[in-house]
């Protein structure tokens, strides 16, 4: 039998999840504490060390389970795709209110009231759950007041629970993102992540890395038989763009670093001399 996925599975040797119990090896064994990321982004690491590689971000509002905290780090995995990683422990609280909205704008400022001319306190990503007390007018502009008292742009959020029809449009409205490896906010994204962000505002959630898309998004198709299609998933060995109609793509790319828009044939073509030519299609 094989181990499982440690970026799925909170497990090292010292120390376990305790719901893996007899799958995997380890000095001791725990139920990890709730927790919630309480900064607008949280820079998910491999190891407890600000000069390891960031593997993926969480935003304001993400609930997690932290296994350990030491020296400022905590070890967490993520409630919303199981992902397992290093935070700093000052990004953690024990509790929020709860949450009435996300931001469905790639980005939207924090007013320290509402009034577009008052002090910007703060920025948050698409995807960062906020909590709206009160609905306020100033000039015609409508804003969310916020628990805190601070103010949003109302346009700028979108009601928890309510989605976006097409993910491709929310991909779309990303287009000029810069390229962050490990990135999955809107102030910086990777090719997964620009496909988890974009699913996730559409009501989905899928894993965080290409390679855990590839197997578990959708269905496989063949191209030469069904004709590629808006939606569509190419995929080549650590990469991933959407298709935004039969011929062309959107992804966030090393090439440009930008979330940027391409025939697919131009992308193949570039690609293949590095990584090959694609692996899969797949139909969400």
């Amino acid at each position: 039998m094989s181990a499982p996925d440690r970026r799925l599975n909170a497990w090292r040797a010292d120390l376990a999840d305790a719901r893996l119990r007899g799958k995997v090896d380890a000095k001791r064994f725990v139920e990890g504490r709730k927790a919630v990321i309480s900064v607008p982004v949280a820079d998910v690491l491999s190891a407890p060390s600000p000069d390891a590689g960031m593997d993926g971000q969480l935003l304001l509002g993400e609930a997690v389970r932290a296994f350990d905290t030491r020296d400022g780090w905590a070890w967490v995995q993520a409630g919303r795709d199981g992902y397992v990683g290093y935070v700093r422990e000052e990004t953690l609280t024990d509790a929020m209110p709860a949450p009435t909205h996300l931001v469905s704008a790639p980005r939207s400022f924090v007013y320290s009231r509402t009034d577009l001319k008052s002090p910007r306190v703060d920025v948050l990503s698409m995807g960062c759950a906020v909590t709206v007390s009160n609905w306020a007018e100033t000039r015609g502009t409508r804003y969310a007041v916020l628990v805190s008292g601070a103010a949003m742009i109302a346009d700028h959020l979108r009601s928890i629970g309510t989605f976006a029809h097409d993910f491709v449009d929310v991909a779309e409205a990303l287009e000029h993102t810069p390229y962050l490896w490990g990135g999955t906010s809107g102030f910086g994204l990777d090719c997964s992540g620009l496909v988890q962000l974009a699913m996730r505002m559409a009501g989905r959630t899928v894993l965080r890395d290409t390679d855990m898309q590839e197997r578990s998004v959708g269905d496989a198709i063949d191209p030469a038989r069904f004709p590629l299609r808006r939606g569509d998933l190419v995929f080549w060995k650590g990469h991933v763009a959407i298709m935004t109609d039969g011929a062309n793509v959107i992804h966030a790319n090393g090439h440009t670093m930008l979330v940027s828009r391409e025939p697919l044939a131009q992308a193949v073509a570039r690609i293949a001399p590095v990584y090959g030519q694609p692996t899969s299609y797949r139909r969400p």
